[in-house]
């Protein structure tokens, strides 16, 4: 297992991350994959003395996690930092007529991984956004969303991260049950959806 005893593990992202936790209690870490991950690492460990912080904050794109870095990550001293963002950044062009373009997305992305590289040099963990075509018209989010995914996937390789790549998982299990089943709205995860996240978390982290 790669993490390492009294290791600081840092949650950050949007509404999939932020999953409904308390904004006033450190310790909660919401209904989602952050405590599904939390739970069965510190039950299969139980003599590992691990830290977990939630700070996912629904609505979030990139740029938001930019302009909170400081305080929601750098100052916080995570020893590994887990990110799951960029959905946001696809979704507000459909329904906001905001878009973000790649270049953007990905200069910020950038800029958060450095900060963490120059200031933490703390372990990362970079998970790939993702959709499935569950509401009518998500089929075309496609041709924003993709383009986003591949500067992550890039970001992963530049900055030596473990890289997760949930469109790809959640393609694959949508060809089992429908994608309903694993994204209600093509977007957030069903408890079931939580679970399939938290267990390629683990994977990654070789704990399964």
């Amino acid at each position: 297992m790669l993490i390492e005893d009294n290791a600081i593990i840092l949650f950050q992202g949007d509404s999939i991350t932020d999953a409904g936790r308390d904004y006033n209690n450190d310790a909660d870490l919401g209904l989602g994959y952050p405590m599904i991950t939390a739970s069965w690492l510190s039950a299969a460990l139980p003599s590992k003395n691990f830290r977990f912080i939630n700070k996912g904050v629904s609505g979030n794109r990139v740029k938001d996690l930019k302009e909170r870095w400081m305080r929601d990550c750098i100052d916080l001293k995570p020893t590994w930092i887990s990110i799951l963002i960029g959905i946001n950044d696809c979704w507000r062009r459909y329904d906001n007529n905001d878009p973000t373009s790649v270049e953007k997305f990905e200069s910020d992305y950038r800029y958060i991984l450095q900060e963490v590289k120059t200031q933490l040099n703390a372990n990362l963990i970079i998970c790939e956004p993702f959709v499935l075509p569950v509401i009518e018209d998500q089929a075309k989010w496609r041709e924003d969303l993709d383009p986003k995914i591949h500067a992550v996937r890039k970001l992963a390789r530049e900055f030596n991260a473990l890289f997760i790549p949930l469109d790809g998982i959640f393609a694959q299990a949508a060809t089992q049950r429908d994608p309903a089943y694993w994204l209600p709205d093509g977007v957030h995860p069903s408890p079931t959806g939580h679970a399939l996240i938290a267990q390629s978390w683990l994977r990654a982290v070789e704990a399964l």
